[in-house]
């Protein structure tokens, strides 16, 4: 689980540095707006995208004032701060399979790939997940079930 947890807290630490001013199209992201988010360089990029898009790595979870944080009690945001800060979840899509790349955060791949997440349920709320990883947030309330292709990870 800890592994689990380390990797996407490291697409959080991927994800977490974008600055100001880097979201395309200017507008203000909005809660369910979806888009990439990837890094060039040292500075990382938003571009939003529809949330059926496969780049679409993020979904817009909240946005709060720029001094207060993202909601807790659940898994950590990835947080991107302009005149608001916004609060961002996984985009994950049930059935796909994601893997971590530094320079892109989470990823839809193939699930034969090694190493590669296979996001087995997408509950609204709380749900149970067995054996299976779980990922949960609490606004919006949204628990992720994922299971690890990578014997690294398990």
């Amino acid at each position: 689980m800890r592994k689990l947890v380390w990797v996407i807290g490291a697409a959080v630490v991927v994800l977490g540095g974008v600055v100001p001013g880097a979201v395309g199209g200017g507008a203000q992201p909005a809660p369910g707006e979806c888009a990439s988010v990837s890094r060039q360089a040292e500075l990382a990029r938003y571009e939003p995208l529809p949330c059926a898009a496969e780049e679409a790595n993020v979904k817009v979870a909240k946005v709060v004032a720029e001094t207060e944080p993202c909601p807790r009690g659940g898994s950590p945001y990835t947080t991107y701060t302009s005149s608001a800060r916004v609060c961002l979840i996984p985009n994950f899509v049930e059935g796909v399979c994601y893997r971590h790349d530094r320079q892109s955060g989470m990823r839809r791949v193939d699930c034969a790939t090694t190493e590669s997440l296979k996001v087995r349920k997408v509950a609204r709320g709380a749900a149970e997940c067995g054996d299976d990883r779980k990922v949960a947030y609490p606004e919006p309330p949204v628990t992720f079930c994922l299971v690890s292709h990578a014997p690294w990870l398990r």
